[in-house]
Formats: structure tokens, sequence, C-alpha cells
């Protein structure tokens, strides 16, 4: 095909964007006049993908209003969701009318740090230890070079891991209210070239899985990656009863027999009822690095009896989001932010506790249609 120059060309115009999708029709065959039409500039939308064609246009709703009471999203919000599931976005609509009920949900962030971390090959582990100590005494030397390429992120630890002849350094960096992975990559790799320069140590990889990124690892799950977020809501007894048609106890039996021991059973990274489905819509939506859904997939929901009434909480230790850069800035996913007012700075904690929420909705509606045997049902009427 004649188009390659899409990968070098970082401000191509609407007419190059025809031109090659033209090339791909004749080369594949495919009629691509759908995916011809849409709404945003050609040239802005170059620094979010390369060899353009057009755009997917995926159906987008909201659920809500849910109350929110947290510590950084406060009111009422639509949220906005983008998906190809039908059922989806009315059962979280319809766990958060629940939540409503019961007074609303609260939700913080308690950890807020995006990671990266390189792999060195070492001389021997001796070697890796005095790389280790001369990083430990020489930190300022470090922060230099990470401050030489943002003036938005921060250093804020680096923890270290040796096996063998190899050496890997987690860095944690604060980065605002951007995701903040491609400016941890940076930052990181500044920070490399100092220490391969003072300690002999040589650089194999700015990312050597210890991050990790974009996969599901018990290292986020436990230690967090981007925002730790909780979110919880209690239901009285009589709202559990009348509008989820089960019981408390019922639905912590659920959780317990499923999230819990079926999760721990299959050797599963979280335990959760279908986490990464709000997840997904809610990235879609707003813009998110949809590559990310893997760490909020790795949420845990707790469910228990609090004198009768339904006290559910999730706890999510990888929701990797930003309100600034990367697909925010796209005119849908702008508008789908502001319709929660989270576009721009000083808003990506804020996010975060809106994305515990959504899923808080989502598992406690599907948590209450299972223990009451109703999800093939709704999937019957609604999803079909």
């Amino acid at each position: 095909m004649a188009e390659q120059k899409g990968l070098k060309n970082r401000g191509y115009t609407h007419a190059d964007v025809d031109e090659r999708r033209k090339a791909a029709e004749q080369f594949t065959g495919a009629d691509l006049e759908s995916v011809s039409k849409y709404c945003f500039s050609s040239e802005k939308a170059s620094k979010n993908i390369e060899n353009m064609i057009g755009a997917i246009q995926i159906p987008l709703g909201y659920a809500g209003p849910i109350m929110v009471k947290g510590d950084n999203a406060q009111g009422e919000f639509l949220i906005p969701l983008a998906t190809t599931e039908g059922a989806l976005v009315a059962s979280i609509s319809r766990g958060m009318s629940v939540i409503n009920d019961g007074g609303g949900a609260y939700a913080t962030v308690t950890k807020d740090m995006m990671t990266r971390a390189p792999v060195f090959r070492t001389k021997d582990i001796k070697h890796a230890k005095e790389t280790v100590q001369w990083i430990m005494n020489n930190t300022e030397k470090i922060d230099e070079a990470v401050s030489s390429t943002t003036s938005h992120g921060k250093l804020i630890e680096i923890e270290p891991f040796i096996s063998g002849r190899n050496l890997y350094l987690r860095f944690s960096f604060d980065t605002g209210d951007a995701m903040g992975m491609n400016m941890a990559t940076i930052a990181s790799e500044a920070a490399c070239h100092v220490i391969e320069e003072n300690t002999g140590a040589v650089t194999v990889s700015v990312s050597g899985n210890m991050c990790s990124d974009k996969k599901p690892a018990a290292i986020n799950l436990i230690r967090g990656r981007g925002k730790t977020v909780l979110a919880e809501a209690r239901i009285p007894k009589d709202v559990v009863e009348k509008r989820l048609h089960a019981t408390t106890a019922s639905i912590v039996d659920t959780n317990y027999r499923k999230n819990l021991v079926g999760s721990s059973l299959s050797g599963t990274l979280g335990a959760n009822a279908h986490a990464a489905n709000m997840v997904a819509a809610f990235y879609l939506a707003t813009g998110q690095d949809p590559a990310q859904v893997v760490g909020g997939s790795m949420a845990m929901t707790n469910c228990e009896d609090a004198d009768g009434d339904l006290y559910i909480s999730v706890r999510m230790p990888a929701v990797e989001v930003g309100t600034v850069g990367g697909g925010t800035s796209l005119p849908c996913q702008s508008e789908a932010l502001k319709m929660i007012d989270c576009l721009g700075s000083g808003k990506a904690r804020k996010l975060a506790e809106l994305v515990a929420v959504t899923v808080l909705a989502g598992e406690l509606s599907t948590l209450a249609a299972q223990a009451a045997r109703q999800l093939g049902r709704a999937h019957k009427q609604l999803g079909r």
C-alpha cells in the first residue's frame, strides 16, 4: 500500500485521510463509507493515531444520576458510558438508583502515583547492591534528571528488586492530572542515563515489567498503580428487598461464594463480578487508554450484613486515568468529561472516584440479579 507516510506526517489533513481510506478500500475490497463520517479535525487527531482512515463510533449512553459524597467528587452525576453491550447501562443505572435510596455513595483516593520500572544488567549481585546504594545516596542527582524532562511530574520513590544480575527499579511518580504513562517513561529514561554513567549498570529496557503496565499483576493489586480508590454504600434492608428483589443475606452469600471463593479458586487477580465492564465503558467514553482496563479489572468487591442492611464496597488499586492529555482532548470525549465536570486540571482524582462509584453500582446490580436468579432474564430482555 502507498500509505506509510502517515507514520511520518504528524499533521495530516482530511484529504490525506480520504486518500489513505481509498487506498485501504482498494487493497481490502471493503466499503469504508461509514468510517469516513466523523466530527473532529483530522489534523488534531494526528497526535492520537497513525495511518488514520476514519473513525469507529460506539453508542454512548448515561447511567444515573448518582449521588456521590466523595473527597473529590461531590453532588449528583450523570455518568457517560460507551458500550455495545445491551443491558449494561440499564444495570448500572439500577444500581445507582438503589444507592441513592440508601443516601448515596462515598469515595476516596488513598494513593496516587504512576510507576515505571526499568531493568538493568549488572556484573553480579554485589554490583547490583552497590548500584542500589549509589542510587539511595544520590537521589538529588536523579531528581534533577527527572525534573529536566517535566514541569508536571515529580519522583516520589524508587523501589529496588534484585534477581541475579537483574536489577529492577520501580520508579513512582506524581503525574498531576495526566494519566502519566508517557511522562513516567521519559523521566525514567533520563534517570537511567544518570545511573548508567555513575554505576556501570546497563539499562536493558526502560520497562522491565515490574511496573507493571497493561498487564494483570500482583504488585499493582497490592501496592497500587495510578490511583488506588475506595467506594462504599449502605443499602437499607427494605430497599434491598423492594428494589433488588433479594435479601441482604443472599447478596452477601453470592459475593462470598462467587467473588471471594470462586476468584481464589481460579487464581483471579481481584475479586469482583464484572468490574471491567464498567471500567471499559467509562474509559471509552472519556478518552482514557483502553488498555488500562486491565488495571481496573483487579477490583475487590466486599459485601457485609450491617445490622440487616447491605454494606457494599469496592477497592480499586489501579485506576489509571487522566483529565488532560491523550484522548481527553478529542471533542466527543471532552464533551463526556464535561458532563461530569472532569475536563482539565485539578480533576483527575474526582474522575477516579467516579470510576469507582460506577463500578460499585454495577457490582451491586449484578450481584443482586444473580442472587435473585434474574441475570439471564435481564440479558434476554435488554441484551439482544
